[in-house]
């Protein structure tokens, strides 16, 4: 390849990146957006704590279900079709849940909400990653996941602000139109995409991802750890701002705001920091990327519990800033760090198997939080899963010294 086709190569693939956090981001708008909307919610169609946290759990657990099969697709089909298909299913979901009209309706399209927005993360991240080289594939996909991170604070204030102009309705109308009108340009520069660039491992012979994935035993650890990081995170992103809300008598949308913005303002910052750090820990150690996950756990525990056992306003502010920044490590290298071990056209199942294993567990964090809220309370459960946090850690170490060596000798002997 000449200088200048390298060159032509990194300007797609970072245009790529562009793309897709744009999208990411809608995903994100769109899912995180009912959740400062609660106390409205329950008044306007008379729905339970029960039913609030069940808007989290199935949304989570269709998801979880709906990733997998989303993975496979995305390994045997065209990558860049499916990711605006999910695009403009979600979009239209979204439209929907502004016509809700009871807590059946509303539960129904998390549920369709969580089938459409499956679709969407297998490929999206496979496809970025395929188009980065090792040494630089962190950073990528700690870029678009940032998308995320904005994607929450912005649509849960926008959610809160809207529901507090008595417009909750409005909020999804327009969420989902941004989406439909965005559809046009994606799917014209996905168009001039490779989709399988930058295929460095072997690849797998059989017809079913599943069946090679569960071979590896550094991936099966991940399938363990991922779902206790990832339950932590939805218990403070589903329960948060209800709790600042009581806890301090915070407006909607200020509780919204607080309960985002220190939390993902430094989530962004720990994973842009953090994908550059593995990359260039990743020259020394290939496992670079499982030792800051295994660091991110141990330090985010302590920040897990100080949020719900803080007696002031601010000393919350300051844990939850703590959480994020250290969750970002996490966040941006678990499925590089993946792929350090998986084959090569088992990407997106890999990122679909572990987002499975991540819901069935983490959509409990809803539900359980809107059934014990008032009989444990928040701030006991952040404790308790705080110790989870820290016992995963201890894992992810054990595997790194006594497992990863070995499955990426494997993976990478005579690779492509």
């Amino acid at each position: 390849m000449t200088q200048a086709e390298i060159k032509q190569s990194g300007r797609k693939a970072t245009h790529l990146v562009a793309f897709m956090w744009c999208a990411y981001f809608l995903n994100y708008c769109d899912r995180q957006a009912v959740f400062a909307m609660f106390p409205v919610l329950q008044s306007d169609l008379g729905l339970t704590d029960r039913e609030l946290g069940l808007t989290g759990s199935i949304f989570l657990w269709v998801y979880g279900l709906g990733c997998p099969l989303a993975g496979q697709i995305a390994d045997k089909y065209s990558k860049r079709v499916l990711v605006v298909f999910s695009l403009a299913i979600w979009s239209l979901v979204t439209v929907g849940t502004g016509f809700a009209t009871s807590a059946f309706i509303l539960l129904a399209l998390r549920a369709a909400m969580g089938v459409s927005e499956s679709l969407y993360m297998p490929a999206a991240i496979a496809l970025t990653s395929n188009a980065h080289a090792p040494e630089k594939r962190s950073r990528a996909v700690a870029t678009l996941t940032t998308a995320q991170i904005v994607g929450t604070v912005a649509g849960a204030w926008f959610g809160g602000w809207m529901a507090h102009q008595g417009y909750w309705r409005e909020a999804f109308f327009i969420l989902g139109a941004i989406g439909l009108l965005y559809c046009l340009p994606y799917a014209m520069f996905l168009r001039t995409v490779n989709e399988d660039a930058e295929v460095e491992t072997k690849r797998a012979d059989g017809t079913l991802a599943i069946t090679e994935l569960v071979k590896v035993p550094t991936f099966l650890l991940l399938c363990v750890v991922f779902p206790t990081f990832v339950f932590g995170l939805w218990m403070l992103y589903s329960w948060l701002p209800s709790f600042l809300y009581e806890k301090y008598s915070l407006d909607l949308a200020d509780a919204a705001f607080t309960a985002t913005a220190y939390l993902q303002s430094t989530t962004f910052i720990g994973l842009l920091g953090g994908g550059f750090l593995a990359d260039k820990l990743f020259l020394r150690t290939k496992a670079a990327r499982l030792w800051l996950m295994a660091i991110s756990l141990m330090l985010c525990a302590p920040c897990l519990h100080w949020i719900g056992s803080a007696e002031s306003l601010d000393a919350t502010r300051i844990a939850a800033a703590g959480f994020g920044l250290f969750s970002g490590f996490f966040i941006g290298n678990v499925f590089p760090a993946a792929f350090e071990v998986v084959p090569a056209n088992t990407r997106a199942s890999a990122v679909g198997l572990l987002n499975f294993c991540g819901a069935a567990l983490s959509g409990f964090a809803p539900l359980v939080g809107g059934i014990w809220k008032k009989s444990v309370g928040l701030e006991r459960m952040l404790s308790y899963t705080s110790l989870a946090f820290a016992v995963a850690a201890v894992l992810l170490v054990l595997g790194i010294l006594y497992l990863f060596p070995k499955d990426y000798e494997r993976i990478h002997h005579d690779g492509a």
